[in-house]
This record gives C-alpha cells, structure tokens and sequence, in this order.
C-alpha cells in the first residue's frame, strides 16, 4: 500500500497556483484588486505579448514596509481579514494565495514603499525562490511585475493561447475593474501602445460609456433600485441598453456583486429573463449591473478566482433584477435607437445616377448624358418644364393625408408628431416639433396589442387552467420532483396545476390555457432544469409571454394596409402612451426620428 507522505513547499505552492493563476489574465486580476484593496486613487497597468511576456501593475496606494512584503509572499498571510469573520469579507482579494502562487510560477518582482519612508524596498523571487532583495527607489505605493509566466512548468505554458487571446483577456479584466470603481483611474497599456486612460473621480454611468461604448449613454436608462432583504437592504445601480441597442453576443454584459466583477449564471439568467418579451432569441442586451447586497446574504468563497458567488435567497435576488429592470426600461419606453442607420444615411446623401428620361422628355434634354450624375459643385440652370402636362411619367404617392393638419402650439405634446402620409403601405411619416419621424405601422402595434392584453388583464386570463381529461404522470428523479414540489403554490398562480406523485414522479392535472397543447412532461423536465439552475423559474412566465407576444402578433395591424389620417395619428397618440413603445416584442425600433438639422443637412443648407 502507497504510503502518505507529505508533498514539498514547492509542489504545494504550484498546486495553489493552479488554482488561483489559469493564465496572465488571472494573474492580472489579482495584483489589480491587490492595488484597488490598497486604496489606491491611481492605477496604471502595462503588459508586453498579452501578458505572457510580462505584466506590470503600479499604484499609489498604502504600500507595505519590507517586513509586510516577506510576509506577504508566504502563503495564506493578508491583511485583509483583521478578525475570522470570512462571512463579511468587504474587500476584493482575501485568501492570501495570489502572491506567493504568482511567485511560485514566474518571476516575481515587488517593490513598494510607505508613505512617508525615506525609501522603498525591493524583493525579486523567481519560481519560489528568493533571488533579490533590496532597497529601490518609487513614490509612495507599489509596483509589481511578473515575467516568465510558467517559464518552468513547460506543461502548463503550452496550454496557454495565443498573446492576442490572452491579451483580450486582459483587456476584459481591466475593463470590468474599471467599471467597478469608477472613482480611481486607470492606464492600461500593451506593449507600447495605450488601450485606454480614465480619470478618476468620474460616475459610474459615465465610466461605463467611456469603456463599453460612447453611444450607449444615449441608448441606454439609469438603475437605482432598493428592496429589503435579510438583514439589510439590496441596492441595484447601473445602465442598462434600450432593447433596440443589442448585440449578437452577450459580450457586452458587465456584473458585479458589492463591487466585485463576476460571471454567475443567476444574474445572467435574470438579465435574459427582464428583456425576454423585447429582444429577439439571438440579440443580447448591453448593461452594467451593479448589485450591492448585505454581506451575510452572499458567499463570496465558492471559487478560489472569486468570479462566482451563491446568494442566500437567489429567488429574491432573481426577482429585484427582473423587475428592476422592467421598471427602469419602462422609463425609457417611448424611446427607440434614436441615431438612424450609417449606412442608410449615407444613400440619402448620394446623388443618384439618373436614368434616360421618358420619351416625352427626351426633346427637351436632347444630347445630356444621362450615365453621369450630376455635380454637386455645378451651376448651371436646369430647364424648366410643364410637369402638368408631363404627368404620365409622374409616380403617384402610395399613401398622403387627405387633410394637412397644423402642429399645435403645444406640439411638445405630441413626441411623435402629426401624421403625413404612409409610405409603402407599411411606414407612417409623420412631422415633429423638432423633426421627421418615421414609423413601422406592424411593429408599433405589436408592442401596444401587448401591453393592451396585459393591461386588460390579458395574465389572468392567460393564467386560466386547462384541466387534462386524464392526469399526466411523469416520472423524474427525486431531486427534480423535489424542485418542482417547492413551487407548486407559485405554478398554480400562474395556471400549472401539479402534485407529488410519490418519490419519483410528479402528476400534471392542468396546464395554463395558453400553454393547453404542450407536452407535459417535457415542460416539467425544463421547469426543473431551470429551477436547478437557477434556484427559481421564470421559464413558465416566460413561455406565457412568448404566447402573449405571439397573440399581439397576429392581432396587430400587418405591413401592406392603408390607413387613413385618422388611424395614423391614433397609432401615434397610443405609442406616446404604452410603455416600451420604442420597440417591438423582437427588439427591433418600431420608430426613427430624423432632426431638422440632420433634414437640412441632406439638402446642403448647414
């Protein structure tokens, strides 16, 4: 038999670093949160081939005298936990691994000094081994620099990618801290080139358009929402994108518990489920969440790189982000992608290619060449022709109002203006105080046949049972039975009458009367998958929405019918008053506004 023995202080270490270093972007995380637990205002991060040819992080911060820094490189040693309460950890980094892990698989070089020292000091240790050590010279704080990243554990650099996915990692990484303190600044560079540079002292949502995207201040709402919740209270902050400004991937999706980024499947799962009625199955939304909740309400030591954590009440925590950002979109619901497609703009400022005129015209411009187009710098005088006795080679408009109503002094009234005219049988053009408006008839109200069905009560009708002629018995194993057991009461509110059918099977005697075709047993194996994942389901509320959606659908007015001035303006007075109106149920505008000033520069008058 194989005898226990005791493995050496350098496997150990290697071991520890397998666990807290996967690559340069791991190694990052942890000597950026190091200098951000520091109290740092200023933090500047350089890194040469994505990391994997060295990582420097320097910050002004407390700094830590030369008996600290030796302490510090010895393995669970940290200042960051002054009593044995790791239930109300409040601070970033707190196992004390990240430094002598690092150390132990790379050239590790940490100098540091305290404010008011004369000078600083300088320890150099090389895969665990210390090498160097030493007064330096540096301002107040740290600086920290690894090279050689798993230089001597060959098996794990070569499972390491390339330096421009690890440099994208590391990019991400930054990003998210950045975001998560918007009131120090950060400096990240590669090799010689600066990424990017922010102040400190700026607002979050501020921080967050400068590092995710510009234009999202402009498509986007504010979140700052609270609830009770255990011994304290849940905070929700952030931005979050109008549904209309959505992306193929879900990339753009930055959340962070009590300051600290993280990758967790409950809060992905809420987000998916607040945008489930307005974005289409492929689109993602764009947003910055930040969740502060109490500390005993949340364990944050479930995975030794801190990116996932495990609430105590998930279900309550699922549900303040799901309304909270129902609520908060529905502040911004009017309002659509208010900036018109590029390229679309770009055909409206090109002079087209004429084609040869008619055969009634051809007199009158004898000998013109028509396969040029005309320049915009040309003078000359067109010829001024009868139009009334040309009127065959005249197209007739497709749809105009019948009667020109003036815009009322009080035009502001009217966000979406007075109706114009229909193009296309499907497009509504109407003329705002402060611009054109364009509008899709169908889309628009698809998203007002919905919010009508729910406000009507459409729910609770929708809610109705629908009594199975012979109960369904469907055979699951007994953790799923129990799942499904604990939200009986709630799937009866919502029409899913079910029972415990012994220890391995569940009874289905109705099902919601929108929902009266499905298959039974499918729809609880999904319920219980979701509940498993997420502690708390959504997926039947959602399954109910998605019918709603599709009722709206089919019973809004379809692209290709005329309407009349009359119904044009109604359309638009309802929009201006049903929430999330600037999409439809897919995520896509239901309307685009153009501003005088961009009308007027199509013509060259600006």
């Amino acid at each position: 038999m194989p005898q226990i023995r005791r493995l050496p202080e350098t496997l150990v270490n290697r071991i520890a670093a397998g666990e807290v270093v996967e690559r340069p972007a791991s190694a990052l995380k942890e000597l950026v949160e190091n200098a951000i637990d520091a109290g740092a205002s200023r933090i500047a991060v350089s890194i040469v081939e994505g990391g994997l040819g060295s990582i420097e992080i320097t910050d002004d911060g407390c700094g830590m005298s030369s008996d600290e820094m030796a302490l510090a490189l010895e393995r669970h040693a940290t200042s960051k936990l002054p009593d044995e309460a790791i239930e109300q950890v409040g601070t970033l980094g707190f196992r004390g691994e990240a430094l002598p892990s690092i150390g132990s698989v790379s050239r590790l070089t940490l100098e540091s000094r305290v404010r008011g020292a004369d000078q600083g000091w300088r320890r150099v240790v090389d895969h665990g081994a210390l090498v160097e050590e030493g007064p330096a010279a540096l301002p107040p704080g740290t600086r920290v620099r690894v090279e050689n990243l798993f230089g001597k554990v060959p098996a794990r650099r070569k499972f390491l990618r390339t330096s421009r996915s690890e440099y994208a990692a590391c990019q991400d990484v930054v990003k998210r801290l950045a975001m998560a303190r918007p009131d120090i600044g950060f400096t990240f560079e590669h090799g010689r080139r600066r990424i990017f540079q922010v102040q400190g002292g700026e607002g979050t949502e501020s921080r967050v358009a400068q590092i995710v995207a510009r234009e999202l201040a402009d498509n986007a709402v504010s979140l700052d929402l609270e609830r009770p919740s255990g011994e304290g209270t849940m905070r929700l902050t952030g931005i979050a994108g109008l549904p209309t400004y959505n992306r193929g991937i879900a990339d753009h999706q930055y959340l962070f518990v009590n300051g600290r980024p993280v990758k967790d499947r409950l809060l992905t799962g809420a987000v998916r489920g607040a945008y489930a009625d307005m974005l289409a199955r492929d689109r993602h939304a764009v947003l910055a969440l930040f969740l502060e909740i109490p500390y005993a309400d949340v364990d944050v030591n479930v995975h030794p790189a801190k990116t996932e954590v495990r609430f105590r009440d998930s279900a309550a925590v699922r549900g303040f982000i799901v309304s909270g950002l129902r609520q908060a979109l529905s502040t911004g619901d009017r309002r659509s992608a208010q900036s018109p497609d590029s390229g679309a703009m770009s055909r409206w400022q090109q002079e087209p290619v004429r084609d040869e005129p008619a055969a009634a015209l051809r007199s009158i411009f004898a000998g013109r060449d028509w396969s040029a187009s005309r320049s915009s710098t040309s003078h000359v005088a067109e010829p001024r022709m009868d139009w009334a006795s040309e009127a065959d080679v005249l197209a007739a408009p497709q749809g105009r109002a019948e009667t020109a109503e003036v815009l009322p002094e009080n035009a502001e009234q009217y966000p979406l203006g007075i109706a114009r005219g229909q193009v296309a049988k499907t497009y509504i053009v109407a003329e705002a105080s402060d611009g054109l408006v364009l509008v899709d008839q169908h889309a628009a109200h698809e998203r007002i046949v919905l919010e009508r069905l729910r406000a009507a009560g459409a729910g609770d009708r929708v809610a109705a049972s629908q009594a199975l002629l012979m109960p369904e018995v469907v055979e699951m194993d007994e953790p799923a039975c129990d799942r499904l057991e604990e939200q009986i009461d709630h799937f009866a509110t919502l029409g899913l009458v079910i029972e415990r059918f012994g220890p391995n099977a569940m009874l289905v005697r109705a099902l919601p009367g929108t929902l009266k075709k499905a298959d039974p047993a499918k729809l609880l194996v999904d319920l219980a998958d979701d509940l498993a994942k997420h502690g708390a389901s959504l997926l039947l509320g959602e399954k109910i929405e998605h019918v709603l959606a599709t009722m709206a659908c089919h019973g809004s007015v379809r692209a290709g019918r005329t309407l009349n001035v009359a119904e044009m303006n109604a359309l638009l007075r309802e929009m201006e008053a049903t929430p999330r109106s600037g999409q439809c149920n897919h995520g896509r505008p239901t309307w685009v506004k153009l501003s005088m000033d961009d009308v007027e520069k199509l013509f060259g008058r600006h």
